[in-house]
């Protein structure tokens, strides 16, 4: 008897469905590139339960006849193209057909369409066989997919939870509404209209309907061309002050199709270097038009992701254009506001040789070390630790691996000299076998992210006298307001007091100068990050990321000034901790100058 066997038609649709639908956001990018071909210029997305329950699509396209209302829910069949000969050329999204055939294969889905000259519309049913029937209603199509993997509980329950879809479709409706700023969007989420977007001309109009008129007013056009390579690029870009905390609202779009490409995005970042803090993401629409011949949009089943015959090309005209276009505004907003000085204004101080006597006007202390890796309940931070001013937190990085004979020699032996400190930002510490920086900035962030994790649930916290209003978009407020009872463990208490606000009513005692509305959009651009983890691993990220900033924020910082006794306490606490070698961010804590390679830029090595 033999092992192979054909599976039906219905169900070999089911599985072959999994290659265009594997959550509700890719229905409705397939449904609304489809009213896009049919030349709609006023589209409706409706969806309940993230789009799990229902997910809705109207336009006002030129609509299907009865026969082309039946063939769009066969597989393969397409107006789109006749041969695959047709493919390298091709720059329609696709009309009916094709998606149509997978959607139904794991949902109930109604269309009703009507054309402009037809005498009445046409409802179709497809529930594993159509029903036809006329019926009266208005120009165009309306799709309703119910239910979706209703018969493919497998596939169902990896599904994400309701916020999560949702945030899908919201990222999507964006980056279509942006491609096409001529064609009206409106999106409504369980009943509640999130997007309102009626036509406009220009792009910085769209941005304003999709976030606001704040946002709108700072962004800067681009626009570059290589005719040599028959590319060209143009679209919108957010200045030097205006910047997010994830990658969530960089879009980029190829002959106008929404695709993701990580070299665009590293190509863009390029353009703003060294004019955004580490760790912030700008906001951007970049429009690509190229021939398509030059370009591969099927590598991908669900043509999400984009492959260039010469992407350098590409990327080099973005990183160029997008620099341009930056410094010129810069170059603007200097003229702008910046007086010339006075050519008579005193000449700068002169430099000088560093000075060593700082280091002699305290006598030296010794100072015996704990063991090594000996565990015990960190001290209270004194309050000489607390920073002088907030600043902007160092950006998470890769651990630096440091070689092993550079960090530990300072633990080998029980007795060092704390010569002082250097730069006001690392203490010198002198030992046999050479000379040990160590970084204040990154020992205080490991001994306040220990602290904070081992008195987890015994922050003390303060009442603010004047609480803080932070606005943020609506997707945003969904977005944490789920984690409201995460953040209250970290003695931060959240509230939602509107759509596009939120307030802090209480804080951490380590936190009270630190700037909240910061901290609150980190772990915004945190839980987009990390939205497709399960629930633990989300949970736990979080704790991690938090404690780390609130460590980052309240530790002393470069530039401040310590004494003696406020330098060995910090040792001190650093070494009872664990994990001491590195900062939570993963930068060292300390570096050792072995006393060999000293001798040998003094040219003393003679002596061996």
């Amino acid at each position: 008897m033999p092992r192979i066997k054909r599976l039906s038609t219905h169900e070999a649709q089911k599985i072959a469905a999994g290659q265009v639908v594997d959550r509700p956001a890719n229905i409705v990018k397939e449904l609304v590139e489809n009213s896009i071909d049919a030349d709609a210029n006023q589209i409706t997305i409706s969806i309940e339960d993230g789009g799990k329950k229902l997910i809705r699509v109207v336009d006002n396209g030129c609509g299907m006849d009865k026969e082309d209302a039946q063939l769009c829910f066969e597989k393969h069949a397409t107006s789109k193209i006749t041969t695959v000969d047709e493919l390298p050329t091709l720059t329609s999204f696709g009309f009916r057909g094709e998606a149509l055939a997978s959607i139904a294969a794991v949902s109930n889905v109604t269309l009703i369409t009507k054309q402009e000259q037809g005498d009445e519309g046409i409802k179709v049913v497809h529930n594993k066989e159509l029903a036809i029937e006329p019926i009266g209603c208005p120009q165009g199509t309306d799709i309703q997919v119910h239910n979706l993997f209703y018969n493919v509980p497998a596939r169902a329950k990896f599904l994400k939870k309701r916020e999560t879809e949702t945030r899908h479709i919201i990222q999507f409706v964006q980056a279509i509404s942006l491609a096409y700023p001529a064609i009206s969007f409106k999106l409504l989420v369980d009943g509640k209209v999130v997007f309102n977007c009626p036509a406009q001309e220009e792009l910085t109009q769209r941005v304003a309907q999709l976030w606001d008129q704040a946002t709108a007013q700072h962004m800067i056009p681009i626009d570059g061309m290589r005719q040599d390579k028959g590319v060209s690029i143009c679209g919108v870009i957010s200045n030097h002050h205006w910047f997010r905390y994830d990658r969530s609202s960089l879009f980029f779009l190829v002959n106008n199709r929404w695709v993701t490409n990580h070299h665009l995005s590293r190509a863009l970042m390029k353009g703003y270097d060294n004019v955004i803090p580490a760790g912030r993401y700008p906001m951007a629409c970049i429009s690509i038009l190229i021939n398509p011949s030059h370009i591969d949009i099927n590598t991908h089943p669900r043509k999400e992701e984009i492959k260039f015959s010469n992407p350098r090309v590409v990327e080099q005209l973005i990183n160029q254009t997008v620099r341009q276009a930056l410094e010129a505004h810069l170059s603007k907003q200097i003229k702008k506001e910046v007086k010339l000085f006075d050519s008579q204004q005193p000449t700068a101080t002169p430099f000088r040789a560093a000075s060593f006597t700082s280091f002699e006007q305290e006598p030296k202390l010794q100072f015996s070390m704990p063991e090594p890796f000996v565990q015990k309940q960190t001290a209270a931070v004194p309050a000489s630790y607390q920073p002088t001013s907030p600043s902007i937190p160092t950006t998470p990085q890769t651990p630096i691996v440091q070689p092993p004979e550079k960090i530990l020699p300072i633990l080998e032996q029980q007795e060092y000299t704390l010569i002082g400190q250097y730069h006001k930002t690392y203490m010198l510490i002198e030992q046999d076998k050479g000379l040990f920086l160590v970084d204040q900035h990154a020992a205080h962030e490991r001994v306040l992210y220990e602290l904070f994790a081992k008195r987890f649930n015994d922050l003390p916290t303060i009442n603010l006298m004047f609480p803080q209003l932070i606005n943020l978009s609506k997707e945003d407020i969904a977005l944490i307001e789920p984690f409201a009872n995460l953040i209250q463990q970290h003695g931060i208490s959240l509230e939602v007091m509107s759509e596009e606000q939120i307030i802090i009513n209480s804080t951490p005692v380590h936190l009270k100068d630190v700037p909240l509305d910061t901290l609150i959009k980190e772990l915004i651009g945190w839980l987009k990050e990390y939205n497709d983890i399960d629930q633990e691993q989300l949970t736990k990220k979080i704790h991690d990321h938090l404690r780390a900033q609130m460590a980052c924020k309240t530790a002393v910082k470069a530039g401040d000034q310590l004494t003696h006794t406020q330098m060995e306490q910090l040792l001190k606490d650093l070494y009872e901790c664990p994990n001491r070698f590195s900062c939570p961010h993963g930068r060292p804590t300390g570096w050792l100058m072995p006393l060999d390679e000293i001798e040998k830029k003094f040219r003393r090595d003679y002596k061996k």
